[in-house]
């Protein structure tokens, strides 16, 4: 089941088009990752599913009905640009955000202190945001996002200001989050964390999805076929016997055996190819070379500026 649906959503700003068309699914339980370069339309489609502004054309949907006022009480919204009002005492702010999202006062008070408790800032109920560092803050506001056990979060950027204990801890807690059912739209340029948190993405570049699917099926539409064996042998009798087999892409000696890559003709299978490599050589191992989600980006981008 899809938790949001977008379908054929238009956007435009005097005479920028932010969103061309925009149609995608976001799967109820997934991490989705939203992606693509500055300026491709990605702030404006949150900003349309969050409810701060209204598409020109399109609709979206969520869990079948028609978005409305109400479905905000089931979300959280972490923006890029921090809204955390700097004259304010942290806890009051906390409370006040809180009881926004629907918690009675003592229901907010029981929760904050146990997500105090947990990120270790007890100390900090009557700190002044504008005494906080970044990083602090932003421990701040990710507890006010998730405070009230929302079903569907959008975190733009989550990770930055973060030092890598804290990054790995938000990471963490968004692991457990996805584990108990909580629907995660993920928009950052981390291509590492699109590695590990993400099932899903989304590739927007200038106003348009250029590429959509789970994580699993778009690393399989790329493969390329190619592979990394590590072996002991003659590479002057491997290269010629390889030659039926499809290209070698490189060949480096590494102490005591080489490592090669070859991409093989899409007719080959790597049984054949291992029942060539046996009889001459000895396998350390034999692994698929697969494209990272940074590389697929890159490529696709690239693409996409080419067809404009």
């Amino acid at each position: 089941m899809d938790i949001i649906e977008i379908k054929d959503v238009t956007k435009r700003y005097a005479n920028h088009l932010a969103l061309e068309q925009i149609s995608l699914s976001i799967p109820q339980g997934s991490v989705f990752g939203l992606l693509g370069p500055n300026g491709a339309g990605k702030t404006s489609l949150i900003r349309i599913v969050t409810q701060i502004t209204a598409p020109d054309h399109g609709e979206v949907r969520y869990k079948g009905e028609p978005l409305s006022a109400q479905h905000s009480l089931h979300m959280g919204y972490l923006p890029e640009e921090r809204g955390l009002y700097k004259k304010m005492e942290v806890g009051e702010q906390a409370l006040y955000l809180a009881r926004l999202k629907g918690l009675s006062r003592k229901d907010a008070i029981s929760r904050l202190k146990y997500w105090f408790e947990k990120f270790e800032i007890q100390g900090w109920w009557k700190k002044k945001i504008e005494e906080l560092s970044k990083g602090m803050a932003q421990k701040v506001q990710f507890i006010t996002t998730i405070l009230h056990d929302p079903e569907f979060i959008i975190l733009d950027e989550p990770f930055t200001g973060f030092d890598p204990i804290n990054a790995e801890m938000i990471k963490n807690e968004l692991i457990e989050l996805r584990r108990k059912g909580t629907t995660i739209v993920l928009s950052t340029h981390r291509m590492e964390s699109v590695e590990e948190l993400c099932t899903h993405i989304a590739l927007i570049d200038s106003a348009r999805v250029i590429l959509s699917g789970s994580v699993k099926d778009i690393r399989r539409r790329f493969r390329s076929h190619a592979y990394q064996v590590k072996y002991a042998g003659d590479p002057i009798e491997l290269s010629k016997a390889l030659n039926p087999f499809g290209v070698m892409l490189d060949n480096v000696a590494e102490d005591d055996h080489y490592s090669m890559s070859i991409k093989l003709n899409s007719n080959v299978t790597t049984n054949q190819l291992l029942q060539t490599l046996l009889p001459i050589s000895s396998i350390y191992s034999m692994n698929e070379v697969v494209p990272s989600m940074n590389d697929i980006f890159i490529q696709q981008v690239n693409l996409s500026k080419l067809n404009r």
